[in-house]
């Protein structure tokens, strides 16, 4: 695996203190059960590291396997034109084992987004060119599965499903 490329920029999602002095970026794909597992131990780290870190996610939806991953990262990306990406970002991941088009349109509603709008956005050209451009990046920096995560823009291998191996391993990147 290759540092990241390209760097964390202003077409990222990112969450945390911007200016911090540890960034993590994830490669993730919404349908992922792994994915889900680490959901929560990034909540985690967010809160425990306040103001030290900030949290960027990159789509990597694996289609083959999780039909509904390039839907769901479409309509985070849809929500985040209504500044509602984060958000959205955790309602599909909270609601990971029921997705299907639907439950996109009912979280729209949950974060009073314009339904419309949303609509529009969600099967537009424009959102599935960011998520195509995350994918992309991702095969660029060497990501092959979900989670993938770098640290100040280098690999974190010593992540095993743990709260403890992120931790120490962001820790040790810093």
């Amino acid at each position: 695996m290759t540092k990241l490329k390209p760097n964390v920029n202003d077409r990222d999602h990112g969450t945390g203190a911007k200016n911090a002095s540890v960034t993590l970026v994830e490669y993730g794909d919404f349908q992922c059960p792994h994915c889900g597992r680490a959901h929560p131990l990034l909540q985690r780290l967010l809160k425990e590291m306040e103001g030290e870190l900030y949290f960027v996610f990159r789509h990597f939806p694996l289609q083959e396997i999780h039909p509904v991953a390039l839907m769901a990262a479409q309509a985070a990306e849809a929500a985040a034109k209504q500044g509602k990406f984060w958000p959205m970002h955790d309602l599909i991941f909270e609601h990971q084992n029921n997705l299907h088009g639907n439950s996109f349109l009912d979280f729209a509603e949950q974060l009073d987004l314009n339904i419309g709008q949303f609509a529009k956005h969600w099967k537009s050209e424009e959102v599935l060119e960011k998520v195509e451009l995350d994918f992309e990046s991702g095969v660029r920096s060497g990501v092959n599965g979900t989670p993938t995560f770098f640290v100040n823009g280098q690999p974190l291998f010593s992540y095993d499903g743990t709260y403890e191996s992120l931790a120490e391993g962001v820790r040790l990147l810093a």
